[in-house]
């Protein structure tokens, strides 16, 4: 059964099509889903609208893609905009949904948006599961037990500015990682570092006044070192299955505050074994990167959007450092028996290219990272395509990728969640 055409009115009401079928986008190219593809809509998956945006349909009668501007509702005839789905965390999305730009107003959110239709009488979208970890689904996250936590751990460090920053977080922007903090448990975050040296045009806490709002503000100081060892000590030590990391989406790169963080990893590691210290970076400084890999440091995971330099300088726009550099704290890492993980921006027609494939195997092969993330790129889609220059033409599909990497590399293995010291390899790994 070819699932149907989601759309919406103008009220945000969401019809499914009688006859017209979904269809999706690989990049700019419009293309009807593999049912073999289709899954149904994950638990913890949300539907948006996109106003303005009337979606492409496929015509099964006239064999035909169409544009469906609008429909006939009972008695009234309405405007029809786009339908688009979030995946749940762990999911990645294989198509865009197939909207017509031309009546957008404003960019987009920064959500990854997947294309979804109604299949029977459940939601389904293009996408596979790459991983699962029970921690990070929204049902573990009940405010009723954080506030409570919230109080009772700031209370412990009373002039702690970067505690009081992770309250706003976990409060006010309901960041997970945060509220692990303040529940003792899991991953909690770090941020150290108000400067960055990239401009990202998918940077989720400074965007610039023309493009949307950014969805969280960036710490605006740099922590002492006694506000880092405390806290984060007493978490490694009291938390289960503990992970303290760098480099969070409230915060620029933390490489910049290199010597800082050296320091606060050799001073923790000095008060206590345990639990896993990670670094979330764009890894622009190999030299800082191996210092801190001396220092203790257990894992890293380096972002890229792009294993071309051309695709990655046009997302990122480096200041003051390469690509090769990039490449270089990867292989640094790795070399001096860090866990090492790239964390891969994926987008459909871009990711699954033939080009940006056999890019990625050169550098797996040069770097020899551990694990790769494949993580859906939180972009409005239309404007990524615009300044990539690239998605055209269809890929080959972000499942096949997945598949042709794990027959090339057979060590390498894949997720999307950080892993502590004791799930870094399979078991019998060597």
């Amino acid at each position: 059964m070819r699932p149907r055409l989601l759309f919406a009115d103008d009220n945000g009401t969401i019809y499914d099509h009688p006859w017209l079928e979904m269809l999706g986008c690989s990049g700019s190219a419009l293309q009807r889903p593999d049912p073999a593809a289709l899954t149904v809509l994950p638990d913890m998956s949300r539907l948006y609208f996109h106003l303005g945006c009337p979606p492409y349909a496929w015509d099964p009668r006239h064999k035909k893609i169409v544009l469906l501007d609008r429909a006939t509702i009972g008695r009234r005839r309405v405007r029809c905009s786009a339908v688009s789905a979030f995946l749940q965390q762990g999911w990645v999305r294989l198509l865009l949904p197939a909207m017509q730009y031309a009546g957008k107003k404003a960019t987009l959110p920064m959500w990854a948006y997947s294309a979804v239709g109604l299949q029977g009488e459940r939601y389904c979208a293009p996408a596979f599961e790459i991983d699962d970890n029970y921690r990070w689904h929204p049902d573990r996250f009940d405010d009723r037990e954080l506030l409570p936590a919230v109080e009772k751990i700031a209370g412990q460090y009373p002039d702690n500015r970067l505690v009081r920053h992770l309250q706003r977080c976990a409060t006010q922007y309901h960041c997970f990682a945060a509220k692990n903090f303040f529940l003792r448990r899991w991953e909690a975050p770090m941020p150290t570092s108000p400067a960055c040296n990239a401009g990202c045009i998918g940077c989720i806490s400074l965007q610039p006044s023309q493009s949307c709002p950014a969805p969280q503000s960036r710490i605006d100081f740099v922590p002492a070192l006694e506000e880092l060892t405390v806290p984060f000590t007493d978490h490694l030590n009291c938390a289960p299955d503990p992970i303290i990391s760098f480099g969070q989406g409230c915060e620029g790169e933390p490489l910049l505050q290199g010597g800082l963080l050296c320091r606060a990893v050799s001073a923790i590691r000095k008060r206590t074994a345990a639990g896993t210290i990670n670094l979330n970076t764009n890894g622009s400084l190999p030299d800082t990167v191996a210092r801190l890999c001396d220092s203790g440091l257990d894992s890293i995971r380096v972002s890229i959007n792009s294993a071309r330099h051309g695709l990655y300088e046009r997302y990122y726009s480096p200041r003051g450092y390469s690509f090769q550099d990039v490449c270089d704290s990867i292989r640094e890492s790795s070399r001096r028996g860090i866990f090492t993980m790239v964390n891969y921006l994926v987008f459909p027609g871009i990711t699954d290219e033939p080009a940006e494939v056999d890019a990625l195997c050169r550098l797996i092969e040069q770097t020899e990272p551990h694990l790769i993330h494949f993580k859906n790129l939180n972009i409005d889609p239309h404007m990524y395509l615009q300044r990539m220059a690239a998605g055209t033409g269809p890929g080959i599909g972000i499942d096949r990728v997945r598949a042709l990497l794990a027959e090339k590399f057979p060590a390498l293995q894949f997720g999307y969640f950080n892993r502590t010291r004791q799930a870094f390899y399979p078991a019998g790994h060597d």
